[in-house]
């Protein structure tokens, strides 16, 4: 599989790393990671997949994360003082990880994508598509929401471990993480820890920065309803959501499709909130079939 290994472009101000899978003449697939979650939370197999299908593929770090820029003069946010509706220490918006978004595509000459979204990426993809609908042929949102505050809770267990302290060596890094998934990972699947572990070794390993991460959340605990403006989603619309989901509740996703005109809607039994082996060839035909009708079409 042709891949391009680690690269960065300039966005702004910003460095975005990204890496691409597959043939640039094949029509671009672009994946946009959530919270906390590198773009190595897209596997290498994952990405290889869709690219064998006949797909560009391109995965990056959003900022924050991994190896794109840090914005470590913006501070830690203060999640208690957000909590209780002063914002004064929110560092930027889910939007200007949109911004930052398109930003990349214009880096690498890319006039327009299909784009696919995992939960904060679904919503950066949901915004994308809203602000920029000419850069989005198709959206992809899965395991997100839409911002409205009855939709897409996490329950308590999931809640815990979201704010739970960051540790403080790699050792505790890579626990936290297996614990993490532990709680909010598919029950439905068996749980592969080594893969895992693996994987949170590499993203300590690559940058480990809870500032950061504390940066992204306010993003999302800021972030407005996005619930009526959905309805000018004119894109060929998939929304993927686990039914086990308990950090987003699957009600989000439905609440995702339902607000989208014509999205399709697939609830996987069994699924939580991360993406187990399983069910990879699953979700790589069903995007792959959306990609390939909008293509069809075009």
């Amino acid at each position: 599989m042709e891949t391009s290994g680690i690269r960065t472009a300039p966005v702004g101000d910003l460095e975005i790393a990204y890496e691409t899978f597959g043939d640039a003449g094949n029509p671009p697939v672009l994946l946009v990671m959530g919270l906390a979650t590198q773009m190595i939370g897209w596997p290498d197999e994952f990405c290889s997949g869709l690219a064998d299908r006949g797909h560009f593929v391109v995965r990056f770090d959003n900022r924050d994360i991994g190896l794109s820029t840090h914005v470590h003069d913006r501070g830690a946010p203060d999640v208690m003082a957000i909590l209780g509706g002063d914002r004064s220490s929110v560092a930027y918006g889910l939007p200007d990880l949109a911004e930052d978004t398109v930003g990349l595509l214009d880096a690498l000459g890319l006039d327009s994508v299909h784009v696919v979204g995992a939960s904060m990426g679904g919503m950066i993809a949901q915004l994308v598509a809203l602000a920029h609908p000419e850069r989005v042929r198709s959206l992809t949102s899965i395991m997100s929401t839409t911002g409205a505050p009855g939709v897409g809770a996490p329950n308590e267990a999931a809640m815990g471990v979201l704010l739970a302290a960051p540790a403080g060596d790699r050792d505790g890094a890579v626990q936290r993480v297996v614990d993490t998934y532990r709680v909010i990972g598919s029950p439905g699947f068996e749980f592969d820890e080594a893969a895992v572990r693996d994987r949170a070794g590499l993203s300590f390993d690559r940058a480990y920065d809870p500032a950061g991460v504390a940066r992204q959340l306010a993003a999302i605990m800021t972030t407005h309803d996005r619930t009526a403006d959905l309805g000018a989603v004119a894109v060929p619309t998939l929304v993927i959501h686990g039914a086990q989901d308990s950090l987003v509740d699957v009600s989000g996703g439905r609440a995702t499709a339902a607000a989208i005109p014509g999205a399709e809607l697939l609830v996987v039994d069994g699924m939580g909130h991360d993406l187990p082996r399983e069910v990879w060839p699953q979700l790589n035909d069903r995007i792959s079939a959306l990609i390939e009708g909008v293509e069809r079409s075009a």
